[in-house]
């Protein structure tokens, strides 16, 4: 897989898959925007190269509509704030009059297209959509790990059309993922919160085989239980004691949970535990949070509620690596195949 660096993009119109689906509040204002933090090392180094920078992600679920509080004028706001340049904002990103404003972009400039999924094409993986997206690059850069699962069309299809490679981003995601899957120090904890066993047992499993323990929440837990689910590895999961409906850990999990993270060389960890979402019952995963931090181990999280939380507490610059990626890290721990990432090979 060809990596940006590796490539020459000077004075070159590149074409820029970004992950700025970030979440919004109820007046469409952007919540959390660690996302477009994380994007920020890959358009800087295009900018500073004197390329042409043509942005291009997804926000929300339009369906395939216009939806006025999902246009892309905000994260467009945003990333203007955080990289001190002006950032123009397509209204649309396909047809003539993109493509034009492509061709006449200056060196060092940077524009955002406007969300990707106003057309249903791209979430159908057409064809004829990717080849529109890519006229308007010269160079296509995957920097988007989070839909790397997804086979969108400009996901999975326009690396095919242009030269393609990984931006710094997506390279330091595969990176800091395979240390974990192929060479972790250990001892090695994994941490599964949330619920949906069936859409993490793979992961699980895959995990199992190079973990010592994997920590599971009590709903995943109950979960196995009332569907049967048997992991191939279970004398390694670890589970809460007492009542796995309950809103919050109790203190003797939290004890048994401890004991094992703070033995730990590396530790990964996806999904909160417990209705963390209220402040009374987020002792629980704030614990895990410490526990982690006091361990000194090599840790990497991933999970779109996981990095919200930890935003909130402050406390995300005291992890090794922190993923843009949820399902995208669960299926790439699992063993998948990343459409986005196939494409590039």
């Amino acid at each position: 897989m060809k990596i940006l660096k590796n490539l020459s993009v000077a004075n070159k119109r590149i074409l820029v898959r970004c992950d700025f689906n970030v979440p919004l509040d109820k007046k469409g204002r952007i919540a959390d925007d660690f996302r477009i933090k994380q994007s920020l090392p890959t358009i800087k180094y295009l900018i500073g190269t004197r390329s042409k920078i043509i942005l291009m992600s997804h926000l929300g679920e339009p369906n395939g509509e216009v939806v006025e509080e999902l246009k892309m004028d905000r994260i467009a706001e945003r990333l203007s704030k955080y990289l001190g340049v002006p950032v123009a904002k397509a209204n649309d990103c396909v047809g003539p009059s993109i493509e034009s404003d492509a061709k006449q972009m200056s060196d060092g400039k940077v524009l955002l297209l406007e969300n990707l999924r106003f057309h249903k094409e791209e979430q159908d993986n057409d064809l004829e959509f990717a080849q529109k997206l890519s006229f308007l690059g010269d160079i296509y850069v995957n920097d988007a790990f989070g839909v790397c699962h997804r086979n969108n069309a400009s996901v999975s299809l326009v690396s095919k059309l242009i030269p393609s490679c990984a931006g710094l981003l997506l390279d330091k995601e595969i990176t800091n993922l395979d240390k974990i899957l192929n060479n972790p120090e250990k001892p090695m904890v994994a941490i599964v919160g949330g619920a949906k066993v069936e859409t993490k047992a793979k992961f699980i499993d895959n995990i199992s085989k190079v973990a010592d323990f994997v920590i599971i929440s009590g709903l995943i837990a109950k979960e196995v239980a009332e569907k049967g689910i048997k992991f191939k590895y279970p004398e390694k999961i670890v589970s809460p004691v007492g009542d796995l409906g309950a809103l919050d850990i109790n203190a003797d999990s939290l004890k048994i949970f401890k004991e094992k993270i703070m033995q730990a060389k590396t530790i990964l960890w996806n999904g909160p535990f417990g209705k963390f979402e209220e402040k009374k019952y987020a002792k629980g995963t704030l614990e895990i949070a410490k526990a982690i931090i006091a361990s000194k181990a090599f840790s990497v999280v991933g999970g779109g509620e996981t990095v919200e939380f930890l935003e909130k507490q402050g406390m995300i610059d005291k992890f090794g690596h922190v993923s843009t990626g949820g399902g995208a890290m669960l299926s790439y721990l699992a063993g998948d195949k990343l459409p986005g990432i196939e494409a590039l090979q």
